[in-house]
């Protein structure tokens, strides 16, 4: 990547070799599958069921474009329309339900402690920037 330096606080580097040197630097990481560890065990209904986990799992990997259809068409049925998938807490947070490999439903990972909630949520956002890459 080639960067042109003006002066000390001024670097200008062209966007596509940016771009490029991103794709690049991340393709050996896998987003595809995610283990989140609790900080505390986190307890969560399942059916009738109530489960204490320490870790969940996601499997981002397995998801289709019908699974990314139905979540969008589950907003649009609250009348939360999706315009940009990443960006969407709601798509991100329903995608994660969906990917995790424990039967786990939406209202529970709302429910879940913020910091492991955006956590979750960050790691949904990177695998579908990433998917475009």
């Amino acid at each position: 990547m080639s960067a042109t330096i003006n002066n000390k606080s001024d670097v200008t580097i062209d966007p596509k070799e940016y771009k490029a040197a991103i794709r690049d630097a991340t393709r050996s990481v896998d987003f595809s599958t995610y283990t989140h560890h609790f900080k505390r065990p986190f307890q969560f209904v399942s059916g009738t069921e109530e489960r204490t986990v320490e870790e969940l799992t996601f499997d981002f990997g397995r998801l289709t474009g019908r699974d990314s259809l139905c979540i969008e068409a589950e907003l649009q049925a609250l009348g939360k329309p999706v315009v940009v998938a990443e960006m969407s807490g709601e798509y991100l947070i329903r995608m994660a339900a969906r990917a995790c490999t424990e039967k786990i439903g939406t209202d529970s990972l709302a429910n879940m402690p913020l910091s492991d909630f955006n956590r979750i949520r960050s790691r949904a956002r990177s695998f579908l920037l990433h998917s475009e890459l």
